[in-house]
């Protein structure tokens, strides 16, 4: 009777386990699994044919606009990138992959590699092609318009220069580049972050400085992708789909890094603030997640999730104004949650 009594104990304790194991799982799948928008922010652009990789998009006003990549790409649009049409450059034979776009008003300016400098004072009706010094370390990666004649250009391996004189002269704002890098962001007040090619370590400068401060990475996975939040702050994409933040008053001191969506196997790959608090982020097979409350929860858009890309930059020229970047010349263009 002891032994048939102990049986029963038994059995009710593994009936009881088991519930209990069904109900922590159906709970831990229900909270990594995101709740979805309403209804999508996004939209699919379509381009004229072609495949090239997209690189960089800018606008001289909420209008206007260009679209470069490789294969010597240059698009324009003039209804705030609902269409777009290619443009031609007499570049000879010699195909570029321009890298880097940007407009202050009238006057813009393109980067690529082989290395090459473009600029335009007409809102791109004319492009003249600066010529670069051989000694440049590294080829031109990024650019940036900053006043009338004036911007700074970042090349691949960290190396940053700023003109004042609508490109006739450079001045090196560091004196020893960083070595090859996997991307490169600025801040508003000119400050600059750097992810190393393999992701093992990123480095920071700042105005003043005479070179650039290397960093230990702040946890086992490589990094992926870096850049600044409004408020100066630095966002770290990881390996596996992970995400955190520093603390602006102490650069080094470093948030958990958390995975915003638990149950997808899908890396992070861009990041971008449209709002100072609302941040949007990007990854592999059409992934886009948004938060309204600076990373702590999230939200899916589902509406891109059938894009057959991994989307790859985040660029809001404006809070009404946005794009995303994708593989196979996918193009996605921001349209608010207004339905």
């Amino acid at each position: 009777m002891v032994w048939i009594r102990r049986n029963a104990i038994v059995k009710i304790w593994r009936q009881f386990i088991t519930l209990l194991g069904v109900a922590l799982l159906a709970t831990g799948c229900a909270s990594a699994y995101l709740p979805s928008l309403s209804i999508s922010a996004w939209e699919v652009v379509s381009l004229p044919n072609t495949t090239s990789y997209l690189a960089d998009v800018s606008f001289s006003d909420r209008a206007h606009g260009w679209l470069v990549g490789s294969d010597s790409t240059l698009m324009e649009t003039a209804d705030g990138g609902k269409t777009w049409q290619l443009r031609s450059l007499a570049l000879g034979d010699q195909e570029y992959r321009l890298t880097s776009v940007s407009f202050a008003g009238s006057e813009g300016w393109v980067v690529g590699q082989p290395s090459i400098l473009l600029h335009t004072t007409d809102e791109g009706k004319s492009w003249s092609q600066i010529p670069l010094s051989d000694k440049l370390p590294g080829s031109p990666s990024t650019v940036l318009a900053l006043s009338p004649k004036a911007a700074e250009m970042t090349t691949d391996v960290g190396a940053i220069y700023r003109t004042a004189d609508g490109g006739k002269t450079w001045k090196a704002l560091v004196q020893d580049a960083v070595g090859v890098v996997r991307n490169i962001a600025r801040s508003a007040d000119g400050k600059y972050v750097a992810v190393s090619a393999k992701g093992n370590f990123y480095s920071t400068w700042e105005p003043g400085q005479s070179s650039w401060s290397p960093h230990n990475r702040s946890s086992s996975r490589r990094v992926q992708n870096m850049g600044f939040a409004p408020n100066g702050q630095l966002w770290m994409l990881a390996r596996g789909g992970l995400i955190q933040f520093n603390d602006p008053a102490e650069p080094d001191k470093w948030s958990k890094a958390t995975s915003p969506e638990f149950s997808t196997s899908w890396g992070l790959l861009a990041a971008a603030y449209r709002t100072p608090d609302e941040l949007w982020v990007s990854g592999g097979s059409g992934n886009l997640l948004r938060s309204m409350d600076g990373g702590k929860t999230w939200q899916k858009d589902k509406g891109v999730e059938n894009v057959p890309s991994n989307l790859y930059k985040i660029v809001f020229t404006s809070p009404e104004q946005g794009f995303i970047i994708g593989q196979r010349g996918t193009l996605l263009r921001y349209k608010g949650l207004s339905a």
